[in-house]
């Protein structure tokens, strides 16, 4: 549950700040009119997202195990690759985030009332999308058939709609971009989880071998129906006997993620890179003395 809580949670403050710093700038510059179509294209991303998690659920259920696995597997793999990059994205841009809204809100306004719709429902729909994918494949990897990760998720988007509303009002002022890396950094443990399963997901539909492969076998230790053996499962999706392709996967993608996501922030690009001797400006050599 904790896991989905924190998914509702992120996906939901980053849209969330997304509304406020929309709907404020266009009340600050007195623009109400344009209120209307971007409250229609958020709605319209919500609607969307909703729907989107519907036809996953509904629509998986009249397919074969085999093919239910398959969907699942690779559903869930895109939704890590979707949740990585989005972490590494608002760590990198969440100091400049209003910044870059202001601007696009800028051109939409003076092409019209559609572009507006568009912007509100591409700044949204995003977010919308990866939540209902993450949080379809949490629950197909909790396999218990409990409502407990969609109840964790609302949970989530809930205090995320109070601390938007609390942004917008100027009582709330907290680090974003120290919000987002912790936040970031707890998701990656998650989607590490997620992947795992995903990747276990297509070994029983046949599309990877190495079903049978252990690489060992802890249930008597934590059994799987025991209260710590559900909070484990619950939040990193833990397995009590994973096979030799999921622990594989786990590490190959926990330990260089989260070590590249901690990093500072433009280290990859070579700020804060001590130059070397070939670097740095050469002070004039005196001549030598006779």
């Amino acid at each position: 549950m904790f896991a989905n809580y924190l998914i509702g949670l992120r996906e939901g403050l980053e849209a969330g700040l997304v509304v406020c710093i929309l709907v404020a700038y266009l009340v600050k510059t007195e623009r109400r009119d344009a209120l209307k179509p971007v409250w229609t294209g958020i709605g319209v991303a919500a609607a969307l997202a909703l729907g989107f998690g519907c036809a996953l659920e509904f629509g998986s259920q009249e397919l074969t195990f085999e093919a239910q696995e398959a969907l699942g597997g690779t559903l869930s793999i895109l939704a890590v690759g979707l949740v990585t990059w989005m972490v590494f994205w608002m760590r990198r841009t969440a100091r400049h985030l209003k910044a870059e809204l202001h601007g696009r809100l800028d051109a939409a306004l003076q092409i019209g009332t559609g572009a507006l719709v568009a912007t509100a429902f591409l700044a949204v729909g995003r977010e919308g999308l990866e939540t209902a994918l993450f949080v379809w494949t949490s629950v197909r990897a909790a396999g218990d058939g409990s409502t407990t990760p969609v109840i964790g998720a609302g949970l989530g988007l809930a205090t995320a709609v109070f601390l938007g509303w609390l942004f917008y009002r100027g009582a709330l002022r907290i680090n974003l971009a120290r919000f987002f890396t912790w936040t970031g950094g707890m998701l990656v443990v998650v989607a590490a989880g997620v992947l795992a399963y995903g990747f276990h997901d297509l070994q029983e539909a046949d599309w990877l071998p190495g079903l049978t492969d252990r690489a060992f076998d802890i249930s008597g230790t934590v059994p799987p129906d025991s209260w710590y053996g559900t909070l484990l499962k619950g939040i990193f999706n833990f397995q009590p006997d994973p096979t030799v392709l999921q622990v594989t996967v786990w590490l190959l993608y926990l330990i260089p993620t989260l070590t590249v996501f901690l990093l500072p922030v433009g280290f990859a690009s070579g700020k804060g890179k001590v130059k070397g001797p070939d670097e740095q400006g050469s002070r004039p050599s005196k001549a030598p003395q006779a």
